[in-house]
């Protein structure tokens, strides 16, 4: 059951990083954007990637 939750949770954090929303700091305007995209992407591909694994070892998705 760990699984199912811990990808869904990595996907809104990733969809959160990719839309800005969550992304609050006191100097938000030094960070660059387009790092927050590449950082969003990683870890949305990271977790379909390890959804994929799971699939195909048979592991709970």
């Amino acid at each position: 059951m760990l699984g199912p939750i811990s990808r869904i949770l990595a996907r809104w954090v990733a969809s959160a990083l990719v839309t800005y929303g969550l992304l609050v700091a006191p100097d938000a305007a030094a960070i660059e954007p387009d790092l927050i995209v590449l950082i969003g992407g990683a870890l949305g591909a990271i977790t379909e990637a390890g959804y994929a694994l799971a699939k195909r070892n048979g592991w709970a998705t």
